[in-house]
């Protein structure tokens, strides 16, 4: 009986070690992720009128502006588009995404990154992110918003430094 109890405690013991071992392998992949793709966890930046967003304040025109060296991006997400739809950006600059939405929920999902922000009609989400890699970036909305959702695209192009 001794011998069996000490084979079921081996045993145990090899399970909690390999349990907290990939504790410490998640949390050192999830520091590499943050380090080498940059943190782009959304914040809010405050609130807008959804009744005038689109004729008033930031969001009235849609652009993206370079500012410096960065480039800084006022977005609209509606039913059944982005705007601006399409924007330019060099490879290598920061570009920080202010988003909101005057009709319903959508996402601002951008392809080929770790952005997937949830927009709130009438609460501004901001975003930043790094493009190091020249190309075409889709973006994308993954939150159904009605029946032309699929159709709701819109794309950055970043250009070699």
């Amino acid at each position: 009986m001794g011998e069996k109890s000490h084979l079921i405690e081996r045993y145990e013991k090899a399970w909690v070690f390999f349990g907290l071992g990939m504790i410490v392998v998640f949390l050192i992949l999830i520091g590499y992720l943050m380090v080498a793709h940059g943190q782009t966890n959304p914040v809010g930046a405050g609130r807008v009128d959804v009744a005038t967003v689109r004729t008033e304040g930031q969001f009235a025109n849609p652009r993206i502006e370079r500012v410096g060296n960065e480039y800084v991006a006022y977005i609209q997400a509606f039913a059944f588009s982005f705007l601006p739809a399409e924007m330019r950006v060099t490879a290598g600059r920061r570009v920080t995404f202010y988003v909101t939405s005057p009709d319903v929920m959508h996402s601002f999902t951008i392809v080929g990154t770790n952005i997937n922000m949830q927009v709130i009609p009438g609460e501004i989400g901001k975003v930043s992110h790094t493009f190091d890699e020249p190309g075409e970036y889709l973006i994308i909305c993954n939150e159904y918003c009605g029946i032309a959702h699929a159709n709701m695209i819109s794309r950055i192009i970043v250009e070699p430094n």
